[in-house]
């Protein structure tokens, strides 16, 4: 189990958000890649400058923490036969809703180590780099990569990571290998529109920046994240996407700070229109609601994705650090330049992670298929009474599969 200090005060060590896409693959594209090839519908402008891209609507999913501990590690080296590591089989039960989406984005709690290296969970976590070949082959687009362990193995760990994404091709956001870097968001397209994410950590576990590196983390400070925002939007972002880890571990509630945090996010306008079109939470290790706050929705944690044995603040084990929700968020057109992409369908996903198989489960499905599967049932149920806690239904949040 991953033993965090609680949230304390927010940083504002974080540099101004610059104008050019984040980091892709070993070969940096001039534009940001879509999710997957273009649709019927779609007009591509010519080299004079012809016809604009048709506008068309697109989905969006986000899930929650990725944190290998030494048995999920091991798991993954037994997938690879012993050679290596494979992460992708542990997650081939939400690779349909993950790969159907027009854009996916992932939580990396941990930082990598070297290849052929040693690894380690907690406390202080060292994964294998092979993680992102797995999120990828999964569908994942970009990854938020600031938490509370973002320096677990100092400014070499956060390098590590950010070479073995840039590998893999998927795109990340909330720490940096330079000053250049850290100014980008991760940029991605889908639908006809351009969209930003941007990641935050309240702080890393009281280990210091790196000497000279203050952009080497993106810390969560208000003014920043809209400053941040407003710059994204400037630069081209239709959407713009916050990743925030944030809350109180094992508190199924959102503490005080995200609940005014994200009153504060969300009421942030220029011109009339929000800086800020969806809210991402990670950290507090179970599922926690879905709101509709000014307009906008906040996930305020999706709990975890993959974990080993969690054990909670009092030492006992918590089957809860094991279950989490997908958000998947359908956005249209705006009705005019200028105006905002709405939301016009909001989803969640009940999943979590079986300690006995090594594999996520995607509890809908599971659930339809063997439908004597009581405890699967019982744990959708818990999952979806949280998610639903703050009265997201009534915005129209559905449950989906």
């Amino acid at each position: 189990m991953t033993k965090r200090m609680r949230q304390g005060a927010v940083a504002a060590a974080a540099l101004l958000i610059g104008t050019a896409a984040a980091c892709a693959g070993p070969e940096r594209p001039a534009a940001p890649v879509p999710h997957g090839p273009p649709r019927p519908g779609s007009a591509a402008p010519s080299a004079a400058g012809g016809a604009a891209p048709q506008q068309r609507g697109f989905t969006l999913v986000a899930s929650g923490d990725v944190l290998p501990h030494d048995s999920v590690i091991d798991r993954a080296n037994a997938d690879a036969d012993g050679e290596g590591y494979d992460f992708g089989p542990m997650l081939d039960s939400v690779k349909t809703v993950v790969s159907g989406a027009d854009v996916a984005i992932c939580h990396m709690e941990t930082v990598f180590g070297e290849e052929d290296g040693s690894y380690s969970g907690y406390p202080a976590f060292v994964s294998p780099p092979e993680i992102p070949a797995g999120l990828r082959a999964t569908g994942y687009d970009s990854c938020s990569t600031a938490s509370n362990h973002s320096l677990d193995d100092g400014a070499d760990g956060v390098r590590r990571t950010l070479d073995a994404f840039d590998k893999a091709g998927v795109r990340h956001a909330g720490t940096a290998r330079s000053a250049a870097e850290a100014a980008r968001p991760a940029l991605l397209t889908a639908g006809g529109a351009k969209v930003a994410q941007l990641a935050y950590t309240f702080g890393t576990n009281d280990v210091p920046l790196p000497d000279g590196q203050p952009w080497a983390v993106r810390l969560t400070d208000e003014r920043k994240i809209i400053a941040d925002a407003r710059a994204a939007r400037k630069a081209g972002a239709d959407v713009v996407v916050i990743s925030l880890h944030w809350g109180t571990e094992w508190q199924m509630d959102p503490d005080e700070q995200q609940l005014s945090l994200g009153r504060k996010l969300t009421a942030s306008r220029t011109g009339g229109r929000p800086d800020i079109d969806l809210i991402l939470g990670t950290h507090a290790h179970v599922p926690q609601p879905y709101e509709k706050v000014n307009g906008t929705w906040i996930i305020y944690g999706m709990g975890d994705q993959i974990a080993g044995t969690m054990t909670n603040d009092d030492g006992e084990l918590d089957a809860r650090g094991n279950h989490g929700s997908i958000g998947r968020f359908t956005f249209a057109p705006p009705a005019a330049p200028g105006e905002r992409w709405p939301v016009k369908k909001a989803e969640f996903i009940p999943q979590m992670w079986d300690l006995d198989t090594g594999r996520v489960v995607n509890l809908p499905e599971a659930v339809r298929r063997d439908s004597e599967r009581d405890d699967y049932r019982e744990i959708q149920s818990e999952i979806s009474e949280a998610v639903l806690s703050r009265g997201a239904a009534a915005d129209g949040l559905t449950a989906g599969r």
